[in-house]
């Protein structure tokens, strides 16, 4: 699917750095007319240059998604340039790495503007430009901590909450509607990328996702794939499969397990700079790219991804294989019930020439 008759066109926020970064480079390789929304012009200019030379064409919209007259602006913006949307990415996010009783109530609210309404905004903006046209796709980057939250990431955590249950209400209203627009949420596990650099932080060392971490081109590939499939919800890699099953199963124990080992397994041996610039209220200067610190660490496959991607001819090829099984054990069975009818006669035949 390297040329379509007519270039896809996409928006996706937080496009400058990270995941967002690397997503865009995925729909750039297709060819796709991509609007690019974030604060940084460094790091949207990067991605700009990064789609040009992938194939695409891209549109440069600093944006801040926590302005929703600016989200507005910029998906009026994507479709005069380019036509209507056929793909919506929401993504940016901005977090605190800090213990609850250390954060600020204009921390909270920040990252709640940022990572939970942000994506609401998005999500607004392009329903006005798809329902009418009954067609579009929204998708919603998401994390295993969208359904279990962990120490020290507390505004982050109720922040994918809140979008797990907007994403809940919107998506009975569009099958209450019988819209043919379309929603999705990809629940992503630890990856790579600069956010641990640039993260407001508390923390005496410096952040690390929670191992074991993926490169976010694994994140990007499960992205294209839910834009182009339908799926309800996709989650990425066994550890976010594990924790959002295991904090089903058992909650306690999930809690008592942070407790003793969260605050660790996000550090680093290495101290933080507390002097360091963050980015929770405006952009780092620079273009930081896609990937983190952590490559020597991070995996660029995930067997549990690619089976979710082919299910489908998994699940025919397992039903061929038990019905392969079960055809000779019918064989089997019947060979079986053939020789002991052998015996039988042969035994009948036996006792009259006796």
């Amino acid at each position: 699917m390297k040329q379509l008759s007519k270039p896809e066109v996409v928006v996706v926020t937080g496009a400058s750095a990270g995941l967002g970064r690397a997503i865009v480079q995925r729909f750039a390789r297709e060819d796709a007319y991509i609007g690019l929304l974030a604060r940084g012009r460094d790091g949207l200019e990067g991605a700009r240059k990064d789609v040009e030379e992938l194939g695409g064409k891209a549109l440069v919209l600093p944006t801040d998604v926590a302005d929703a007259d600016a989200v507005e602006r910029a998906a009026e913006a994507v479709e005069n340039e380019f036509g209507p949307i056929d793909i919506w990415i929401n993504n940016a996010m901005v977090s605190v790495f800090s213990p609850v009783k250390e954060m600020k109530p204009e921390e909270y609210r920040r990252v709640t503007e940022v990572t939970y309404l942000g994506y609401v905004y998005g999500t607004l903006a392009a329903l006005r430009r798809m329902l009418p046209r009954d067609r579009g796709v929204v998708v919603q980057v998401g994390s295993a901590l969208a359904y279990r939250g962990i120490p020290l990431q507390s505004a982050y955590c109720a922040a994918k909450h809140a979008v797990q249950g907007f994403m809940d209400s919107l998506r009975a209203e569009l099958l209450h509607d019988k819209s043919k627009v379309r929603v999705t949420m990809v629940q992503m596990p630890a990856m790579n990328t600069p956010q641990f650099g640039w993260v407001k932080s508390r923390l005496p060392n410096k952040p690390l996702p929670v191992p074991p971490i993926f490169q976010p081109e694994v994140g990007a590939e499960a992205v294209h794939f839910v834009a182009h499939n339908d799926r309800r919800e996709m989650y990425v890699g066994f550890p976010t499969v594990k924790a959002i099953v295991g904090d089903k199963l058992a909650p306690g124990y999930a809690d008592r397990y942070l407790a003793r080992n969260g605050y660790e397994a996000q550090q680093t041996g290495e101290p933080d700079d507390p002097n360091r610039p963050d980015n929770l209220w405006g952009p780092v200067a620079g273009d930081r790219g896609a990937h983190g610190p952590f490559d020597d660490r991070s995996s660029d496959w995930s067997a549990q991804l690619w089976a979710t991607e082919n299910r489908n001819w998994l699940m025919m090829a397992g039903a061929g294989l038990a019905g392969l099984v079960l055809g000779l054990t019918l064989d089997l069975n019947d060979e079986g019930r053939r020789r002991k009818a052998s015996r039988k006669s042969e035994d009948q035949v036996g006792l009259l020439e006796c």
